[in-house]
Formats: structure tokens, sequence, C-alpha cells
């Protein structure tokens, strides 16, 4: 999120919570957190406590992260599409150079 999202998200807790006092310290404790959160998410979990709270929220009880792509799921779906387009008769072929690398490495008695 950037800064002038996360002092929108403190000034709405402190609009609807007025003991909550937006001090400079206070401030400067927290943003750095909320610079890591997602803005979005964040101000939606803001808006669920103020509906069911009469207390200021902690900040973990309101942050919400970004989503973080997995490489290794990325990876994967690149594998898969690279597969897709191989053609049968050359997959055909490769099981048939696999089973004949199988068959000589035991007739080797290679595990």
């Amino acid at each position: 999120m950037e800064y002038n999202q996360a002092i929108d998200i403190l000034e709405s807790i402190s609009a609807v919570y007025p003991r909550f006092e937006l001090s400079e310290k206070k401030v400067k404790i927290i943003m750095p957190a909320l610079l890591k959160m997602d803005y979005e998410g964040v101000m939606a979990n803001v808006e669920r406590h103020v509906t069911k709270n009469p207390f200021p929220p902690t900040i973990a009880e309101i942050a919400a992260y970004p989503v973080q792509t997995n490489e290794n799921i990325e990876k994967w779906r690149e594998w898969e599409l690279a597969a897709s387009k191989v053609s049968q008769e050359r997959k055909r072929q490769l099981v048939i150079n696999l089973q004949k690398l199988l068959a000589e490495r035991a007739r080797d008695g290679i595990d």
C-alpha cells in the first residue's frame, strides 16, 4: 500500500473511534507494517471490525497482505503448456525410448 493509503486507514479508524489517538509516535510505529499490506484488504477488515467491535482494532486484527504468486506453480503451468504442444507421435517415441533404457538397465543389473 502507498503512504497516503496507510494514512487513510489510520484516519478512518480515528474517525470511528474517537479515543484512537493518532500520535506521531503511533504513526511512526504502525506505518512500516501498513505499507507492506494490501489497502483494499485492510480497509475491508477495518469495515468489518467497525461493525462488530466497540474498541479500535489492533494492526493484527486488520492485517491483509497482497497475494503472492507461487513461482513453482507458475513453472508447472509453463511445463503443462509446453507438454500440451508435444505431438502424440513424439510422446509415443519418448515412452518407447524410456522402456528400452529401463530394459537395458535391468539387463545390466543397474538400479
